[in-house]
């Protein structure tokens, strides 16, 4: 990509999307095109033609999705399959009516059966049943690799695809409702060494930041600090998440801690899965993007050869040690329980990234600093 290139970023504002501004950026790309969802609807197919007629890119980033953990795909599951094929239909088939050089299409491990092979290979795509639990969004996902190998054999299109482990860091979601385990691990952690320490106004900060506390968790949280008597009552009232009251004291003294106090984590803890910083994962996008035309028409324009590649760290760990260097990370000394009534999701989710190696790149952030740098985002903006 030339530096005074038209780029595109479709989903900027994600995860992926502002790892990839801030990677373009840093190198030197001057002409970075960006939309909120207010200014431009990806769901809409009219407004996705009308903004490729004016702006003209040469080259897309196609990192607009619905994403959610476990809970979210099970809660929702027609709309992550709708909106996720909707985004990429509208997106694939305008870079290609309006002649956009290279596009590459983010997609997700999830796409590999549940019993696949470990490590994952590419070749493993379609070879078995997917996990239930996220099978709408994974059929979405390979429906737009699918759409992008279409293009590129019957219209000569450049569109190639990555499929990125289990992604965390900057700009991730928190909310415990719909995140991932890992920085849904990193607030529960959070969360409930600020109760252990008597910080109601750190919770408060905290909720309203990244949104509502769930029920269980808060009802966890208000059991690790004693009640405090009512004013003038002698009923009890749990501190925390409670209003200040006028005078600035009761509800923000220091109360009683509880001897039990801990952080549930879903499921049983042995399954195993690979995480990847998004600086990483963005790090290598712009890598994929800037192959030279010889090594992408042989690597992943060579049809039936596969037009995606896996990224990843290419080492995984159980939920367990992830809990463990979370709690370790957060600085949490409690107890840590394991709800096994809870589901597990697939047993191993690693993939094999000997095909990226190949074409020259390889992660660079350990698991333990990205979460380092994870929680430290996550603090500056719960300060805010």
């Amino acid at each position: 990509m030339q530096k005074n290139a038209r780029i595109f970023i479709a989903g900027h504002a994600g995860l992926v999307g502002s790892a990839l501004v801030r990677r373009l950026e840093s190198a030197g790309y001057t002409r970075i095109i960006t939309r909120t969802r207010s200014e431009l609807d990806l769901l809409d197919q009219e407004a996705v033609a009308d903004f490729f007629q004016a702006e003209k890119p040469a080259y897309v980033f196609l990192a607009a999705a619905k994403v959610g953990g476990i809970h979210a795909n099970n809660t929702f599951p027609a709309e992550f399959i709708y909106q996720n094929m909707a985004i990429q239909n509208h997106v694939i088939h305008q870079s290609y009516v309006h002649g956009v050089k290279r596009l590459l299409f983010l997609g997700s491990s999830c796409i590999y059966p549940k019993l696949a092979p470990q490590p994952m290979k590419e070749e493993h795509l379609l070879t078995g049943l997917l996990e239930p639990t996220n099978e709408p969004y994974a059929i979405a996902k390979i429906a737009g690799i699918k759409m992008c190998e279409s293009y590129n054999r019957q219209y000569g299109t450049r569109f190639m695809a990555v499929m990125p482990t289990n992604l965390y860091g900057t700009n991730d979601n928190f909310n415990l409702e719909n995140s991932h385990v890992l920085p849904a691990l990193i607030r529960k952690f959070h969360l409930t060494r600020l109760a252990a320490n008597g910080d109601i106004e750190g919770i408060q900060r905290d909720e309203a930041c990244f949104g509502p506390i769930p029920h269980d968790i808060k009802h966890s949280l208000t059991s690790v600090l004693s009640p405090q008597p009512s004013p003038g009552t002698g009923a009890t009232q749990s501190p925390v998440l409670s209003p200040q009251s006028s005078s600035g004291t009761e509800a923000t003294q220091s109360p009683a801690l509880s001897p039990q106090h801990s952080v549930v984590v879903w499921g049983t803890g042995s399954p195993k899965r690979e995480f990847l910083h998004v600086d990483d994962m963005a790090d290598a996008c712009v890598h994929v993007m800037n192959l030279d035309d010889k090594t992408a028409d042989r690597e992943l324009l060579n049809y039936p050869t596969p037009c995606f590649v896996n990224v990843g760290s290419g080492v995984d760990g159980t939920i367990r040690q992830l809990a463990e260097v979370i709690q370790e990370v957060v600085g949490f000394k409690g107890e840590v329980v394991f709800d096994a009534s809870k589901p597990d999701g697939t047993p191993q989710k690693l993939l094999d990234v000997s095909r990226l190696a190949h074409l020259g790149w390889r992660s660079k952030i350990s698991l333990k600093e990205g979460i380092r740098q994870a929680y430290e985002w996550y603090l500056k903006s719960a300060e805010r």
